[in-house]
């Protein structure tokens, strides 16, 4: 395991930029180049880089999330009440490879990495390999 580290999330839908630490992770880690893998072991959260510039674009995808997939669909059969935070986490994925150069992680210019939460507010674990 090249590193983990916990977030905290504040709301029930919630994008926490994560970028910094997964770069820590990686500068610990001693790494110089190859790919890492950033996974989070829940089934209500997920893990997608997108544009961390404007932070409209992350209130657009949560917005749009929420229209596809309501929180309150009468339809739901799971017990616990949290069916639409399971269905986000798989549109959306729990794992994330990128790819890692001379020790830096190589994202575009605009792009950062964000835990997504769609069952908050909680501490959520995220985990980082090295695979290269």
């Amino acid at each position: 395991m090249t590193g983990a580290f916990s977030v905290h999330t504040a709301r029930r839908t919630d994008f926490v930029e994560i970028t910094s630490q997964v770069q820590q992770a990686l500068s610990r880690s001693g790494a110089y180049d190859g790919a890492l893998v950033v996974f989070v072991p829940h089934t209500t959260a997920a893990v997608t880089i997108n544009e961390n510039a404007d932070p409209s674009v992350i209130r657009d995808m949560a917005q749009a999330l929420d229209r596809m997939i309501p929180w309150d669909d009468p339809a739901y059969t799971h017990s616990e009440g949290n069916s639409a935070a399971h269905l986000k986490s798989s549109l959306v994925g729990c794992s994330q490879t990128i790819l890692f150069s001379a020790g830096k992680l190589e994202l575009g210019t605009w792009q950062g990495i964000f835990l997504c939460e769609f069952d908050g507010p909680r501490t959520r674990q995220v985990k980082v390999r090295n695979i290269g």
